[in-house]
């Protein structure tokens, strides 16, 4: 077996809280859109748009606050206020203003194994937005590399720990998404961890690998170290 020499962790909700504003802001834009129509009708459009704008948006705040303003548009046959755009455009801006928040146990998982092996964080999103996290979060000395990419495949993985590390089938990866994280991290032949988050965004959802000899679920961070130890 190759030993492990690489630990990546993913950023939002695995390291410090995220999808909770973005449940709230969806609250707030249910509100603003309820005379044009019914929540449910509106969370299914609001989805819709998100899914479809992925490929030019990216992920992150920016991309979900475009997606409410074309869903708004939509859904109002194009009769929407300019003040509720407006309203949309500040809560967008809101949440690029969120303080951080660490998940429990997020530093010291992260302490426990620095020094050991390679920390490397993979993060996908807005440039900007993520930079700023990271430095508010306090944990940015902690990481040998950064990388925020634009999505998460197995090519990504491959890419990304051949450049900070020996190879992916000797890194682990670790996050609350199965389809980001966990997945295309097997797929590339490394070890993939779900620490699941309470808020997972539904274009994150995916079916666990359970019968996959290199995927491990943990209730929290606090139990990373001594599966690392129990793997390598």
């Amino acid at each position: 077996m190759p030993r492990l020499t690489t630990i990546g962790f993913d950023a939002d909700d695995t390291l410090w809280h995220n999808e909770r504003f973005f449940q709230l802001t969806q609250s707030r834009f249910t509100d603003l859109l309820a005379a044009h129509a019914e929540a449910d009708h509106l969370s299914e459009r609001l989805l819709a748009a998100e899914r479809r704008n992925i490929g030019q948006y990216g992920f992150g705040v920016k991309g979900f606050t475009l997606s409410m303003i074309e869903t708004a548009i939509e859904v109002s046959a194009g009769r929407v206020p300019a003040s509720v755009i407006a309203e949309i455009m500040a809560a967008g801006r809101e949440m690029l203003a969120h303080p951080i928040e660490l998940l429990p146990a997020a530093r010291g998982a992260i302490e426990a194994l620095a020094g050991r092996y390679r920390i490397v964080l993979v993060t996908k999103g807005d440039l900007l937005d993520q930079e700023r996290k990271l430095a508010q979060s306090g944990l940015g000395d902690l990481f040998d590399a950064v990388e925020i990419v634009s999505d998460k495949r197995a090519g990504v993985y491959r890419t990304v720990f051949q450049r900070h590390g020996t190879g992916a089938e000797e890194a682990l990866m670790v996050g609350n998404s199965l389809k980001s994280d966990v997945i295309p991290m097997l797929e590339a032949g490394g070890w993939g961890v779900h620490v699941p988050h309470d808020l997972t965004w539904a274009l994150e959802a995916a079916e666990a690998p359970q019968d996959h000899p290199r995927f491990a679920t943990l209730d929290g961070l606090g139990a990373l170290p001594d599966l690392v130890a129990a793997i390598d």
